[in-house]
């Protein structure tokens, strides 16, 4: 790639001298470390589970894959194609979304994913990069023609999928979906007094969800009275503390051995056990990079799409990234979130991968004589 010339007017060329290689960059940096983590946790649950040791890896080396080659076709994409793009996933994600009250799995009380062969999907995590977009084309839309309601349909895109992730319940999924549309209002003009009107709302909501969802109460009396269950996150702690600054080497840690879900929600737990505090702040790093340079890239960008767009692309990312590793950390109440393309999950990986592509897509230098 480096070879390219700027002179080449090639669509790889041109891909090459407008991408953000940096994010680029750090993405691939991410998606190695799932790697790495794959091989470090995933054997050992396999093997408890009574599975063959290379199940997971071989899942996730294909669902990293499938995942790169979705961000480098997707950051090929125009703005007007990632709309059409968001769209389309946005309703599809929704009809799938309501058909898991139907059809869906049940796992732990909840009904969030499809069964396919040889997988299980969770639809509601494509909402989150393609609500982001089609929010930001409704809220832009209203911007440009004051006669077109594009913030009421926003509203009324929000309020069904709001309803959607109630039924499942999947609480945290709408909390990070809410987090994301109140940025994009904020970003659109919202005064501050009613974005603080919406804290409040929000407020009252999790105090509803406390009332309404046993699972939601019991996380959040083990989290502040240390009383229950507390067995996953006091197992995480210890493993962080037995890590130290540098680890105690690849494949000596003990936690991926007696937590249920060491490759998957507490795959964090796992790199601060073999590999250190060191190798911890970095992947800390790796995301809050990503989530600042992509918020750096709009201080010089005109269309509200793109802004609107991108900011909640990487809100979504980075408290996605933020839910995990505090969970992990005992700083929030456990939420059972994956920690982006270092988690194993196929529907994470891909919906993840999905965002950022359209993120490198709408961040892209583009000349004049490019279509929007």
């Amino acid at each position: 790639m480096s070879s390219l010339s700027r002179a080449d007017d090639s669509v790889l060329g041109r891909w090459w001298w407008s991408i953000d290689r940096w994010i680029l960059g750090a993405i691939g940096v991410l998606i190695g470390f799932g790697y790495i983590m794959m091989l470090a946790a995933s054997p050992a649950v396999a093997e408890r589970i009574g599975t063959s040791r290379e199940t997971f890896i071989l899942k996730q080396v294909v669902f990293l894959a499938v995942a790169l080659v979705i961000i480098l076709l997707v950051s090929l994409m125009s703005p007007r194609d990632i709309k059409r793009l968001a769209i389309a996933g946005c309703l599809v994600a929704l009809a799938l979304t309501a058909a898991t009250m139907v059809m869906g799995v049940e796992i732990k009380g909840a009904r969030r994913w499809i069964s396919l062969p040889g997988m299980t999907i969770q639809p509601s995590e494509f909402l989150k990069p393609c609500f982001a977009v089609v929010a930001a084309w409704l809220l832009s839309s209203a911007r440009k023609s004051p006669r077109f309601p594009g913030r009421l349909l926003a509203f009324g895109v929000f309020v069904l999928i709001l309803l959607l992730l109630k039924s499942q319940p999947d609480i945290g999924m709408l909390a990070v979906v809410t987090a994301v549309f109140l940025a994009q209002l904020y970003i659109d003009g919202l005064p501050l007094i009613l974005v603080g009107a919406a804290i409040g709302m929000i407020g009252g909501g999790s105090v509803l969800a406390y009332t309404i969802f046993p699972h939601v109460r019991s996380r959040v009396t083990r989290f502040w009275d240390g009383t229950g269950d507390n067995y996953q996150v006091t197992t995480a702690l210890e493993a962080f503390g037995n890590g130290g600054l540098l680890g105690r080497g690849p494949g000596e840690g003990h936690v991926k051995d007696v937590l249920p879900d060491a490759h998957a929600d507490f795959v964090f737990a796992v790199a601060g056990e073999e590999f250190g505090m060191l190798i911890c702040v970095i992947i800390l790093s790796v995301f809050a990079f990503i989530v600042m340079r992509g918020l750096l890239r709009l201080l010089r960008e005109q269309d509200p799409f793109i802004v609107l767009s991108c900011t909640g692309l990487v809100t979504g990312f980075g408290l996605q990234a933020l839910v995990n590793m505090a969970s992990t950390l005992h700083l929030i109440p456990t939420k059972g979130m994956t920690l982006p393309f270092i988690s194993y999950g196929g529907s994470s990986v891909i919906a993840v991968a999905l965002g950022m592509g359209m993120l490198l897509a709408l961040t892209r230098r583009r000349s004049r004589d490019e279509p929007p």
